[in-house]
């Protein structure tokens, strides 16, 4: 009986510590957020420039049409 205790104790520490888990979300694409598309090297018509992609070596283009 004792051991049930024991038992029913280490689960309670094991879902109290999976409670305080803060949910990691995955890392989103600003391009993407901007409605363009990433590209490598430069962007070429029809589309335009409107910043960079998150690996740094591409450009985020958006077709259409500056404002």
């Amino acid at each position: 009986m004792r051991i049930l205790y024991l038992l029913l104790g280490v689960l309670f520490v094991v879902l109290q510590g999976v409670a305080g888990q803060r949910y990691i979300p995955r890392p989103f694409d600003n391009c993407r957020l901007r409605n363009g598309i990433c590209f490598p090297g430069i962007c070429r018509r029809p589309y335009y420039w409107i910043g960079t992609c998150n690996n740094g070596i591409g450009s985020c283009c958006a077709k259409g049409w500056r404002n």
